[in-house]
C-alpha cells in the first residue's frame, strides 16, 4: 500500500523512542495513551533487534474514533519532528536521519484512511487475558518516574535502552 521507510536498527530505536516521548507528552484520552503504549512496545532492546517493523494498518486503530486517533498521531509526529522532549534521550541521535523518517511517516499517516483500518488488530492487541499480571496495556496507564513516558508491558523504553 505504501512505500516502506528504510531504517537501520539503531534508527528504528530512535524513531520509536522520540514518538513515545512525544505521545507521552501529548496524550489526553485513553485511546491516545494506548496508541503511545503500542509504539513503546516496539522496544528492540526487549523484543529483539530487527523485529519491530510494522505496517501502518497494524497500528491499533479503531473505527469510531479513527479521525481523532489519526489527528493525535499527526500531532505526535509533528511534536517529535520539532525535537520536543529529545533531551530525555541518553544519547545524541543523528537528527537529520530521524527527522527525515518522521516526515515520511507523517505523509504515510496523512494518506491512511478509515477504510484501511482492520479492527482485528486493535481487538487482538488490547485483549486482556484472565490472570494476566503484565497486560499488553498496563492498568491505569502508568508512566516512568524518571522519563515521564508511558510504560508498556516491557517497562520504560528509555530506561531499557540506557543499559
Amino acid at each position: 500500500m505504501f512505500e516502506s521507510i528504510r531504517m537501520s536498527n539503531g534508527l528504528m530505536s530512535v524513531f520509536i523512542e522520540v514518538l513515545t516521548i512525544s505521545g507521552s507528552m501529548l496524550a489526553k484520552s485513553n485511546r491516545e495513551r494506548e496508541m503511545t503504549i503500542w509504539l513503546a512496545q516496539r522496544d528492540q532492546s526487549v523484543v529483539g533487534i530487527g523485529t519491530v517493523g510494522f505496517d501502518i494498518d497494524e497500528i491499533p486503530w479503531t473505527i469510531d474514533t479513527f479521525d481523532e486517533e489519526k489527528e493525535f498521531m499527526l500531532r505526535m509526529i509533528t511534536n517529535a519532528i520539532t525535537e520536543t522532549g529529545w533531551k530525555k534521550l541518553s544519547y545524541e541521535p543523528r537528527k537529520d536521519w530521524v527527522i527525515q523518517c518522521l516526515e515520511q511517516f507523517r505523509v504515510m499517516i496523512y494518506a491512511f484512511e478509515k477504510y484501511n483500518v482492520n479492527l482485528d488488530h486493535y481487538l487482538q492487541w488490547s485483549e486482556i487475558e484472565e490472570d494476566d499480571d503484565q497486560p499488553t496495556i498496563p492498568r491505569g496507564y502508568p508512566k516512568c518516574g524518571k522519563h515521564e513516558t508511558y510504560l508498556s508491558c516491557h517497562g520504560c523504553i528509555l530506561c531499557n535502552n540506557e543499559s
